[in-house]
């Protein structure tokens, strides 16, 4: 078997890849070809757990774990090989083949790329022997002239699988077409001859009235759009790159107003997406104390620095604005670094991450240990109290990725303070039940947790697959997705 493979472009970051890329891999596995993703690297703090060789258990970027359960296929290591982790704005970890790197995130960008390369291009090359097709995400743009020579995420990766090229642009940022055509222009003649087509992403208004420009961009470069598709807001699809989106609409009567801190350096991010499609609940993204006014829950989410976003937290006067919720019983939920700030201190014997005092909202201590923990859980909650006593009983599936470990702070403990363990090492709660800290993450993405606390039915994933597979078919041009991969 050697699979055709397609890959999906963008004249810039946020023209639309990564959910284009997941509506492919969801329209090809209808037709019964079995569909596999890829992306050489991503640059995300959005990951997931996945299989990794030998057995193990890796991370992966979130976009290409949706995009393998877009596909219908066991997502694994080899779907995403080399994923960068930003801890600050000049610093990554590196994450190759599932496993973090020390050696490669000591050595210069351009260095790591070339050194990473045939790892790449082994894990390309056996997903191309295991399936029908291929679909691949490019990063960012082609066309950056100072990258291209290094580069091993976009026309290095579709020469090397002779992919079949889609373009995508976002025409609601303006100069689409002069965007496209540049693009088209800085690549060297071999790599323009793999765009099969172009694609107008987020236009809004009478497509008539883009006339007659793709006929013009088509005599240009010999190219056609394949695609005008429209602005579409509610696809269901996170986005990949975990941009915030602060319309904070709620569907119907807002019954749950719900503040989830917007710390420099959040990650997973997209796990709160399907809270956006309960009925009522209102999402805000918290950078100061008055974005949380009136907030019926208080959310500290995953952090990649956990004590530095500790330090911004009390700089924003954050700190005071969570304690005096909590003190007055509104629910406060603490997820992986969410969890470790409530705590009484984060202890750093290893330089991992920071030595800081918590909020000292939770009996509990975190230490950073070198080893990370990366797996996919499966539990349940024990009994719980409080605010969130629904959620006692119920099994709850998801992912750990964290190198701190938790426990009652042993002197508190002595004194009578004791912490609740409401799921075996993973999630605790205080005393009077308000304040819940957990390690789990991906709680939002269970039907049963939603349904506990809010009494809801969301839509699934499928749904939102076969959506984005729908609205795909039905915009872009008859034969062009069938002809993408037709063989020659």
């Amino acid at each position: 078997m050697t699979a055709r493979c397609v890959m999906v472009l963008g004249t810039t970051s946020g023209a639309g890849k990564s959910w284009v890329t997941t509506a492919l891999c969801r329209h090809y596995a209808r037709q019964g070809l079995k569909v596999a993703p890829f992306k050489a690297q991503n640059m995300s703090n959005n990951a997931r757990v996945v299989a990794a060789l030998e057995g193990m258990q890796g991370e992966i970027g979130a976009a290409q774990y949706f995009q393998a359960l877009a596909a219908g296929a066991e997502p694994d290591v080899r779907m995403n090989p080399l994923l960068l982790k930003p801890e600050a704005d000049t610093h990554s970890q590196v994450v190759l083949l599932g496993q973090v790197s020390a050696e490669l995130g000591a050595l210069p960008w351009r260095e790591r790329s070339e050194k990473v390369w045939p790892q790449i291009a082994q894990a390309l090359d056996a997903l191309r022997t295991e399936n029908d097709v291929v679909v691949i995400e490019g990063a960012g743009s082609p066309a950056e002239i100072n990258l291209h020579a290094s580069d091993i995420v976009n026309m290095r990766v579709a020469c090397h699988a002779q992919a079949r090229c889609l373009l995508v642009t976002d025409i609601d940022r303006g100069g689409a077409f002069a965007h496209l055509y540049g693009t088209w222009a800085v690549l060297p003649e071999e790599e323009r001859q793999l765009i099969k087509g172009y694609v107008l992403n987020k236009f809004r208004g009478d497509a008539a009235l883009l006339a007659p420009a793709p006929q013009m961009l088509q005599d240009m470069t010999g190219v056609p759009v394949v695609a005008t598709l429209p602005m579409w807001w509610q696809h269901g699809l996170p986005e990949e790159d975990g941009v915030f989106d602060d319309r904070t609409h709620a569907r119907g009567e807002v019954t749950r107003a719900i503040a989830i801190i917007a710390w420099p350096r959040i990650s997973n991010l997209d796990e709160f997406q399907p809270l956006k499609n309960v009925p009522g609940v209102r999402l805000v993204w918290a950078r100061s104390p008055a974005d949380c006014s009136g907030a019926d829950w208080i959310v500290l989410p995953g952090s990649k620095a956990t004590a530095a976003d500790l330090a911004w937290l009390r700089a924003q006067g954050l700190d005071r604005t969570i304690a005096a919720h909590a003190r007055q019983g509104g629910a406060v939920l603490g997820i992986c670094g969410g969890l470790q700030v409530l705590g009484e201190a984060l202890i750093d014997p290893h330089g991992i991450d920071g030595n800081a005092p918590g909020l000292g909202l939770l009996p509990v201590v975190t230490t950073f240990e070198a080893h990370k923990t990366v797996l996919r859980t499966h539990t349940h909650f024990g009994e719980l109290c409080g605010p969130w006593s629904a959620l006692s009983g119920v099994a709850a599936s998801g992912y750990e990725i964290h190198h701190g470990q938790t426990v009652p702070h042993p002197a508190m403990a002595a004194q009578g303070d004791v912490v609740r363990e409401v799921m075996p090492g993973l999630a605790w709660q205080n005393g009077t039940g308000n304040v819940l800290g957990c390690y789990l993450h991906g709680l939002f993405e269970s039907p049963a947790v939603l349904q506990a606390l809010f009494g809801a039915r969301v839509p699934t994933l499928e749904d939102v697959f076969d959506g984005l597979a729908d609205f795909l078919q039905t915009h872009v041009e008859p034969g062009v997705l069938d002809a993408l991969i037709r063989k020659d």
